[in-house]
């Protein structure tokens, strides 16, 4: 992990993989709640995790150098979050054909993974879930839609994800749900945080 300076408040921690900013986001929190680290906002993303609103950042910075790395989590350990989804998307005989075997047996497939939010990004409320097996990536779509439907379930290289509002998306779309990923008159707004637990369970 290396500790990068970002502007006049903010820390970047560049990590070598996911496992490694899921092992750091989860201990900055914890650093964080334990009153030992004074942050405003910690943001992972694929592989950094920012840390925004610091007051002294070269403090922080030596502060973390000096903690030994955090042990990669076994399995995922946040909260559950259950997902109720129709697999009827478009794109579901596409990625059963990708993974080479029968559209009920992908469905099974995503309903037997246990998913977390690796990091949110793309529009409020949008979730990064790891967890597909090895080699179950998913390429994008050649050409974006101009519109997909809110609640579509998707996938995309090794990441499933769940539009929280209509928007453009080059996903490939398998399923819907009619969860609410996001209202600001919640707390918090979105329904799936980073470290939650995910599961896409039929309904």
């Amino acid at each position: 992990m290396r500790i990068r300076r970002v502007g006049a408040g903010a820390l970047l921690l560049e990590c070598d993989d996911g496992a490694q900013v899921e092992a750091w986001r989860a201990e900055l929190w914890r650093q964080r709640d334990a009153g030992r680290l004074a942050v405003t906002e910690i943001v992972p993303a694929a592989r950094t995790v920012l840390l925004d609103g610091l007051a002294d950042p070269a403090a922080t910075a030596a502060l973390i150098a000096g903690w030994p790395p955090p042990p990669a989590a076994t399995g995922p350990t946040g909260p559950l979050v259950e997902i109720p989804t129709r697999y009827d998307g478009p794109d579901l005989a596409a990625v059963a054909g990708h993974w080479g075997i029968p559209p009920a047996d992908a469905v099974l497939r995503l309903i037997d993974t246990e998913f977390q939010v690796a990091f949110a990004g793309f529009a409020p409320g949008f979730a990064y879930l790891r967890g597909l097996p090895e080699g179950c990536e998913v390429p994008r779509l050649p050409t974006p839609r101009a519109a997909v439907p809110a609640g579509s379930v998707a996938l995309a290289g090794p990441y499933a994800g769940i539009y929280p509002t209509a928007s453009p998306g080059g996903w490939q779309l398998v399923g819907h749900t009619d969860a609410t990923l996001f209202d600001v008159h919640r707390e918090p707004p979105a329904l799936l945080v980073p470290g939650t637990r995910v599961r896409l369970v039929a309904r």
